[in-house]
C-alpha cells in the first residue's frame, strides 16, 4: 500500500512538472500570442492587399503566416474586395477582432477601387491560447445566403519564398511546394457578378467595363483557380523543418490553393469554406506552431555594405535576440593576402531594446588603414567591407545613372549590348482622360479649355517609367530633375558611359557619347514635362495605361500599347488642378533651368517660361501649397536673380522661424545670400532664420537618438528607407552651411542604413547591385523573373506590426521591395555624393 501510494504521489509530481514546463501561449509585453520564438500577432496589422494583415505567424525570426481572415474568393489579389476593421479587443488572453463586408468608402471608388458583392455581413473572429496551440474561431452575426456558398471562407496565407522545395502533409496526402503553380484548373461563376448597390454619393467612381476590360482581367479572381493540391482536415507545414512547422486541424474541410495561378503575386492559401445558412460560431482552427524552446534569434552584425572613408564614423549595429543578456567580446578583423588579423577586440555597448530586439553598437571609428574588413561577434559575422578614401568612387552611385535611369527611360529603346531592356514604347501617348476615377490615385476632376476628352495629344518624349507601373507622374518627372540638378549643382559629377540618339529613340548602355549622363537625364525628365505643356497648356497630372490589364503587365513596356496613336489602346493622359502640385512642379522646373543652361538652351529657357507661368498662375495658394509657392520663389530667385521672388520669401520670416524644420534646407540657400547684403530686412531674415535653427536642431537630436540607427525612423507597412534618404538629402544643406549647428554624422548614418546598417534578419543594401549583399529581387519591371535593376534602390525594411522589422527577397511585395522615380535612387545618388563630400573635409 506504501508502495502504491509513493508510486502514485511521484506520477502526480512528474505531471504537475510537465504541466509547469509545458509550452504555452500567452499574451506577450508585445501584445502577440507567444510561445518561446513563435509570435502570433491577430489583426495588428490591416494591409491584407498587401499581405499583411489578420492572424499572423512568425516563426523564429520569419514571418511564415499572414491574412488569416474571412475573403470572398479562395485566392484573392491585390483587386478583390477586403474587409472593414471596426473593432479590436483584448480580454485577457482572448484577442476579438470584429470585421464586416463590404467597405463601401472603397466600393467602386478611392485610390484603388474595388468591387463588392451584394453581400453585408458582420463576422467575429476570435483567437486565444490552448496550452501549445492557437484557437480561432469565426462568428456570424447573420446567415451567409445560399447564393454564396463556396465564395465565403477563411484564408490563411503562407509566404512562398520560405516553401519552396519543403513538403507539405495534408491527411494521408503529402507534396511539395512548387516553384511554379501548376494545373489543373477549376472554374466557377465569378462574385463579381453579384455587385452590389454601395457607391453612395461620395467620391469619383470608376467605369466597370472599363476597369474589367476584354479578356482576362485582375479584378476577377474567382472565375479560374488552381484546383487545390490537396483537402482533408489535417495540415502539416514543413514537418521536414521544426523551425517552420505549423499544424493546421479543423473539423471543417482545409483545402490547399495556389494563389499564384491568377495572380502573379500569389501566396500558398489554405482555405475553408463557411457554412451558408448558420450564425453564431461557424468555424473554428487549432495552430500549433512548433516552439523549440531553446532557439534564439542569432546575432546580426549590420554594417554598411560597401564600408567607409577613413575619416568618417564607423559604428556597426549588432542585433540579438531579447532574451540574450550577455555581451561578450567583438573583433574587428582584418583580411590580407596571408588571411585574417584581429586589429581591434573590445565589447560592444549595449544600447538597450528597440522593436523587438536588443542592440549593442561597435565603434571602430579609430581604425583608419584601408583595406578590407569584417566584424565578429559570438557565432556572426558582418559582410566583408572596405576602409579606403576611394570606397564610393565606383559601383556606388554610378549604376543610379549607368543602369538604373536609362532602364527606367520611356519612348526610346534600351539596350545594353547583348541584351535589350526594352523596346521603343509608349509612341501613341496619350488620349485625354475621361472624366472619372481610374486607379492608383488617377482621377479626372476638371474641365479646362482645350482639353477634350478622348483626342489625342503628342506627348510621347521623354521621361521615365515609375517603378513596375510604366506610369508618368508629374510629380515623379519634376521632382527627379530636381534632385538630379541639385546633385549636378553641389558636386559636378563627371560620368559618360550612356549614348542616346533622341532622333532614333535609342539608348545605348556602355556607349559613350561624349555628353554628361547626368544632364542627359535633367533632360529626358524635362521633356516629358515641357511636352505636356506644350500640349495642354498646362502641366498633366500623369500618363498612365487605360485598363487594369495593361497596368498589371509585367516585362517589356512595349507590349503595353500598339504604338499607333489614335485608338483604345493608348494611354490616357489626366489634367488636374492642383495648386501644391503645380508650384512644386515650377520650383523644380527653375532648378532643372540652371543646370541644362549651356547644355540645352532652348529646353532651358522653356523650363523657366513654364515655372514663371505655373508660378503667376498661383500667386495666393492656401494651405500646405504656400510652402511650395516658398521654394518655388527660392529656386526662381536662384535662377533669375529676381528680387521679387526673395521679397516674397523675406515678407514670411515670422512664418519660417517656425517651420524651420520643414524649409530650412531649401531656404539656407537664400539665408547665405542674404547675410552678404547690406539691405537691413536681409539682414534680419538672416538673423531669424539662423535664430531659429538651434530649437530644430535639438528636436532633431531627440528623434536620432529614439533608436540604435541615428536617423529619424518612424517604422511603419511601408519601408522607411526613402524617407530617410529623402532626410539625409536635405540635412546635408543644412549641415554644410551650418556646421557649428548641425553635425554631419546624420548624413552618413542615412547613408549607412540604406546600405546594410538597417533593423532585421536581412542586411542587404537597399541598392540593387551595390555592395556585397543588396536587394536583388526587386518590384520593377523584370520583377517577374526574380531579378533586378541596378542602382534601384527599393523601399526597404517595413514593420509587420506590432515591431517585427522584414525585408523579404520576394519580387511582389511593392511595401518593401519596390522601385520608384522622383527620389528613390537619385536622393540615394545625392546621399553618396554628399558623404564622399564631407568624409573627406
Amino acid at each position: 500500500m506504501k508502495k502504491q501510494f509513493f508510486l502514485l504521489i511521484l506520477w502526480v509530481s512528474v505531471c504537475t512538472s510537465l504541466s509547469t514546463n509545458a509550452q504555452e501561449f500567452k499574451i506577450s509585453e508585445s501584445g502577440c500570442l507567444s510561445n518561446y520564438g513563435v509570435d502570433v500577432a491577430v489583426f495588428e496589422d490591416y494591409y491584407p492587399e498587401g499581405h499583411q494583415g489578420g492572424v499572423c505567424i512568425i516563426m523564429n525570426g520569419k514571418r511564415l503566416a499572414t491574412n488569416g481572415d474571412i475573403r470572398l474568393e479562395p485566392t484573392p489579389g491585390q483587386w478583390q474586395g477586403v474587409p472593414k476593421k471596426v473593432d479590436r479587443k483584448v480580454s485577457g488572453n482572448v484577442i476579438t477582432a470584429s470585421m464586416c463586408f463590404p467597405d463601401t468608402s472603397r466600393h467602386m471608388k478611392g485610390f484603388n477601387p474595388m468591387v463588392y458583392p451584394d453581400l453585408a455581413f458582420y463576422y467575429k473572429v476570435e483567437t486565444k491560447p490552448e496550452g501549445d496551440a492557437v484557437i480561432v474561431t469565426v462568428s456570424l452575426d447573420q446567415p451567409i445566403p445560399q447564393k454564396f456558398g463556396g465564395k465565403v471562407g477563411f484564408n490563411l496565407e503562407f509566404f512562398p519564398g520560405e516553401l519552396f522545395g519543403h513538403p507539405w502533409i495534408m491527411d494521408s496526402k503529402s507534396g511539395i511546394f512548387p516553384q511554379q503553380p501548376n494545373a489543373p484548373l477549376e472554374i466557377s461563376t465569378p462574385i463579381i457578378n453579384y455587385k452590389g448597390d454601395f457607391e453612395g454619393k461620395n467620391g469619383s467612381t470608376v467605369n466597370l467595363q472599363k476597369f474589367l476590360g476584354t479578356g482576362y482581367s485582375p479584378l476577377i479572381a474567382d472565375d479560374i483557380v488552381s484546383k487545390p493540391y490537396a483537402e482533408g482536415k489535417r495540415f502539416v507545414v514543413c514537418p521536414d523543418d521544426p523551425l517552420k512547422k505549423i499544424t493546421i486541424e479543423s473539423d471543417a474541410q482545409l483545402k490547399l490553393y495556389d494563389g499564384r495561378m491568377n495572380h502573379n503575386n500569389g501566396w500558398f492559401v489554405l482555405r475553408s469554406e463557411l457554412p451558408t445558412g448558420k450564425t453564431g460560431e461557424v468555424l473554428r482552427w487549432k495552430i500549433t506552431p512548433n516552439a523549440e524552446k531553446d532557439w534564439l534569434y542569432a546575432p546580426v552584425v549590420q554594417t554598411s555594405q560597401i564600408g567607409y572613408l577613413p575619416n568618417q564614423p564607423k559604428r556597426a549595429i549588432i542585433e540579438t535576440d531579447r532574451r540574450d543578456n550577455s555581451i561578450t567580446e567583438a573583433k574587428l578583423l582584418k583580411i590580407t593576402a596571408d588571411g585574417e588579423m584581429s586589429v581591434l577586440a573590445q565589447h560592444p555597448v549595449m544600447w538597450g531594446k528597440y522593436l523587438r530586439y536588443n542592440y549593442l553598437t561597435f565603434d571602430f571609428s579609430t581604425i583608419k588603414e584601408p583595406g578590407l574588413y569584417k566584424i565578429v561577434y559570438k557565432n556572426s559575422e558582418s559582410v566583408v567591407f572596405k576602409i579606403d578614401s576611394d570606397v564610393y568612387e565606383r559601383g556606388v552611385w554610378q549604376p543610379v545613372i549607368e543602369y538604373f535611369l536609362p532602364v527606367q527611360m520611356c519612348h526610346v529603346r534600351v539596350n545594353e549590348k547583348y541584351k535589350v531592356w526594352h523596346d521603343a514604347c509608349h509612341l501613341d501617348d496619350a488620349l485625354v482622360a475621361e472624366k472619372g476615377n481610374l486607379f492608383d490615385g488617377y482621377d479626372q476632376v476638371d474641365d479646362f479649355p482645350g482639353v477634350v476628352p478622348n483626342t489625342p495629344k503628342l506627348v510621347n518624349v521623354g521621361g521615365w517609367h515609375d517603378a513596375g507601373d510604366f506610369d508618368l507622374r508629374v510629380e515623379s518627372q519634376a521632382n527627379e530633375c530636381y534632385n538630379l540638378s541639385l546633385a549636378y549643382e553641389c558636386f559636378k559629377p563627371e560620368i559618360d558611359v550612356t549614348a542616346i540618339d533622341w532622333k532614333n529613340r535609342v539608348v545605348e548602355i556602355h556607349q559613350p557619347d561624349g555628353k554628361n549622363d547626368i544632364l542627359q537625364q535633367i533632360e529626358n525628365g524635362a521633356l516629358t514635362i515641357v511636352a505636356g505643356y506644350n500640349a495642354l497648356g498646362r502641366l498633366y497630372r500623369g500618363i498612365i495605361c487605360n485598363s487594369l490589364r495593361q497596368y498589371a503587365m509585367l516585362g517589356d513596356a512595349s507590349a503595353m500599347t500598339d504604338n499607333i496613336p489614335g485608338n483604345n489602346d493608348d494611354r490616357r493622359v489626366y489634367t488636374e488642378n492642383n495648386p501644391s502640385r503645380e508650384l512644386s512642379t515650377a520650383a523644380c522646373l527653375a532648378a532643372t533651368y540652371r543646370t541644362l543652361k549651356g547644355f540645352n538652351d532652348t529646353l532651358a529657357n522653356r523650363c523657366l517660361e513654364i515655372a514663371q507661368a505655373v508660378y503667376n498662375q498661383n500667386k495666393n495658394p492656401k494651405g500646405f501649397a504656400a510652402f511650395a509657392k516658398i521654394q518655388a520663389d527660392a529656386e526662381l530667385f536662384l535662377a533669375t536673380n529676381q528680387k521679387q521672388y526673395l521679397d516674397n520669401i523675406v515678407a514670411l520670416t515670422d512664418s519660417i522661424g517656425r517651420y524651420i524644420g520643414y524649409c530650412g534646407w531649401y531656404l539656407s540657400r537664400i539665408e547665405q545670400y542674404c547675410a552678404g547684403q547690406k539691405d537691413k530686412k536681409y539682414k534680419a531674415f538672416s538673423k531669424a532664420f539662423r535664430d531659429a535653427l538651434p530649437t530644430y536642431a535639438e528636436n532633431l537630436k531627440k528623434q536620432t537618438t529614439e533608436n540604435p540607427y541615428g536617423v529619424p525612423y518612424r517604422p511603419n507597412i511601408w519601408g522607411a528607407g526613402w524617407d530617410i534618404q529623402s532626410f539625409g538629402f536635405k540635412h546635408y544643406f543644412l549641415a554644410s552651411q551650418y556646421p557649428q549647428v548641425f553635425g554631419k554624422e546624420p548624413v552618413f548614418d542615412a547613408l549607412n542604413f540604406i546600405l546594410g546598417t538597417h533593423p532585421g534578419l536581412n542586411r542587404a543594401s537597399f541598392a540593387s547591385g551595390v555592395g556585397a549583399e543588396s536587394a536583388t529581387v526587386g518590384y520593377g519591371l523584370n520583377r517577374s523573373d526574380w531579378s533586378y535593376i541596378p542602382g534601384g534602390v527599393v523601399s526597404g525594411t517595413g514593420l509587420i506590426r506590432p515591431d517585427f522589422p522584414e525585408l523579404l527577397t520576394f519580387p511582389y511585395l511593392w511595401q518593401q521591395v519596390e522601385y520608384v522615380i522622383g527620389g528613390g535612387s537619385s536622393h540615394y545618388m545625392f546621399l553618396v555624393l554628399a558623404a564622399e563630400k564631407l568624409g573627406k573635409q
